[in-house]
């Protein structure tokens, strides 16, 4: 993983919801699809993927709304209702809607911590972006198997196994 600090901070722009981040993200990911540049008017969303229980609120309550994502299951967005800066996602991962938080790396007080451990949906990637040597690129998605580590993904296979019981 590309982040070795056990705790992160972040918050909105105008200071109303401040959180903090309580150990490693699961994953770091670019992605480049076109929903993702549509929904940040950027090339590009960068979310770090953290247990939601790892997700400590410490000021302030976010508004959630539900918007489309290329699933086609939508993903729930969790804004701060003064500013409306977006502070994370909670997208459908196979039956894991509430499990992951996929923070928005600049809400944090120290992005560059944060950086990338892979780039998704490159296919729709603006021409112009190009990728640092060495980089972890994918055409659309990435195998769970090969990119997450064994003990993060078997976590997600638990997770899954109790949503599908549930």
């Amino acid at each position: 993983m590309s982040a070795s600090n056990d705790t992160f901070t972040g918050g909105c722009t105008c200071g109303r919801v401040r959180y903090q981040l309580n150990g490693r993200p699961l994953l770091v990911h670019c992605c480049h699809c076109t929903y993702c540049q549509r929904q940040t008017g950027s090339a590009f969303a960068l979310n770090a993927l953290f247990k939601a229980d790892r997700v400590q609120m410490l000021a302030g309550t976010v508004n959630e709304i539900e918007v489309a994502s290329p699933s086609g299951r939508g993903q729930i967005i969790a804004r701060c209702p003064q500013c409306q800066i977006a502070l994370w996602s909670n997208y459908y991962m196979g039956g894991i809607r509430k499990g992951v938080r996929f923070i928005r790396v600049g809400t944090t007080d120290n992005p560059d911590l944060l950086p990338p451990d892979v780039h998704i949906f490159t296919e729709t990637k603006q021409s112009w972006v190009a990728f640092p040597g060495g980089a972890h690129v994918e055409d659309v998605f990435y195998d769970y198997e090969t990119t997450w580590s064994n003990e993060d993904n078997n976590w997600r296979k638990e997770m899954l196994a109790l949503a599908s019981n549930g």
